[in-house]
């Protein structure tokens, strides 16, 4: 990996970290790809059960695209005729979203100051958000006369609402950690100074359980947001089936028989 993304992995839990403190942790095209390269390999490798997302510094999370590489390249696709800046949402946004969002495994983000653009769809595409007090979250989008990418237009809706959603997105604003808490975007709101120990925690917790699981849980909340109750139902059938066949759920029985806390496998 580039060393604007670092990649970790120990006991099962990946830990990737956006690694550009002195630009707020901003996306440069060699940070998209590592980015995207890193959730993807945490997605595809059977030895990762959960993954932890954060970033380097105090100050941000991460803030979106790197405007001041951005505009160069606009700069440059008007003297050529062409559009290739925006490719980037099909290129690099689009896939580091769907592997975060559909990997079979639980995604933990500690957000650790501001989350904006993209970064705020990074954090919603978590399955859980750990917060510092000191954190806050933009649209950002209208802002810089674009619409929403990374997500948003489809994480932020079901988190909080549309009405909700559709006023943060046309009047771009600062949400305060505490306001976000409120919201319903903030899982865990903690001090500044225990957010890594508090999120690491939930990631570790999250990756020495039942993976299958929580694979089942991720799918199922997904599959039920656009679907019927019929068919919601005959997917949860068709999921508990699975999960009633993993080694997890047998191992958990017998614990609960012998009153005994369970050790999952992850299989």
């Amino acid at each position: 990996m580039a060393d604007s993304v670092l990649y970790e992995v120990s006991d099962g839990l990946a830990t990737v970290t956006i690694n550009r403190p002195d630009a707020m942790n901003a996306m440069n095209t060699e940070a998209k790809v590592a980015l995207r390269d890193a959730v993807e390999a945490a997605a595809a490798d059977t030895a990762v059960r959960a993954v932890l997302l954060t970033a380097a510094g105090d100050r941000a999370f991460c803030v979106g695209q790197d405007l001041k590489e951005h505009i160069g390249n606009l700069a440059a696709d008007r003297e050529n005729g062409s559009t290739l800046t925006m490719s980037t949402v099909s290129e690099h946004y689009n896939p580091i979203v769907r592997a975060l969002t559909e990997m079979p495994k639980p995604v933990v983000a500690a957000v650790n100051g501001v989350a904006a653009g993209a970064g705020f769809g990074f954090a919603l595409a978590a399955d859980f958000r750990v917060v510092s007090e000191t954190a806050s979250f933009n649209t950002s989008f209208a802002g810089v006369a674009l619409t929403a990418d990374s997500g948003v237009s489809w994480t932020l809706p079901r988190l909080i609402g549309a009405s909700r959603a559709s006023d943060l997105l046309l009047f771009p604003r600062s949400i305060k950690a505490q306001e976000a808490f409120e919201l319903g975007i903030v899982n865990r709101l903690v001090p500044a100074e225990s957010l890594r120990a508090e999120a690491e925690k939930v990631a570790r917790t999250l990756a020495s359980g039942p993976t299958v699981a929580y694979a089942a849980v991720k799918e199922s909340l997904a599959y039920g947001a656009s679907h019927t109750l019929s068919e919601a139902l005959e997917r949860e059938d068709v999921l508990q089936t699975r999960a009633g066949a993993s080694e997890d759920h047998s191992i958990a029985v017998q614990a609960f028989l012998a009153k005994q806390p369970p050790r999952y496998l992850g299989r």
